[in-house]
């Protein structure tokens, strides 16, 4: 069991991050096709000695869309990874506070860097219809960088989110 899981419900935090899985959950089946892509490129290297430049590109296209969705499934379900040397034997208040600020101070500013620098990465890829260099690689590259913005946005949803639940968890009492 996570810690999200044992902790207060919120209402309103519980809904928006139980929709924000969903989202991740369908996303991640990207994997299952990214293993059977891998496969293939595979048997077609080894078995006949020639692999295809567009499952390659595909590969890596699946594995950044499931990263970059994953990584708001990660923060609403507490599973990413984090350096706990003296964080589990704080008090419940002292955690909140933790995040709160962790939030406010580290990870809001870094979601808003990265979403207002992709905003044109993505419309200049967009502008030119940019696609693979190579003559029998995957069109549509703003598509794959379109994801960025888009899971920053989900990302930013799942932090305030989860400044929503400890800042109310913090000032309810149960701390």
């Amino acid at each position: 069991m996570n810690e999200q899981s044992s902790l207060p419900p919120v209402p309103l935090a519980d809904s928006i991050d139980r929709a924000i899985q969903r989202v991740g959950l369908s996303i991640a089946w990207a994997y299952v096709l990214l293993v059977l892509v891998i496969m293939t490129q595979v048997i077609l290297r080894k078995g006949f000695a020639s692999g295809l430049i567009v499952l390659e590109e595909l590969q890596w296209h699946l594995y950044a869309v499931g990263v970059m969705f994953g990584l708001s499934y990660a923060q609403t379900t507490n599973s990413h990874i984090r350096v706990d040397l003296f964080y589990s034997s704080f008090r419940a208040k002292t955690k909140y506070i933790i995040e709160i600020l962790g939030i406010l101070i580290l990870v809001l500013p870094f979601i808003s860097v990265i979403f207002i620098h992709s905003l044109d990465f993505v419309a200049d890829s967009w502008r030119i219809n940019e696609h693979s260099e190579s003559p029998s690689g995957l069109p549509w590259r703003w598509l794959v960088k379109s994801v960025i913005p888009l899971s920053m946005l989900m990302l930013g949803l799942a932090v305030l989110s989860r400044l929503y639940r400890d800042t109310v968890l913090l000032f309810k009492g149960n701390a």
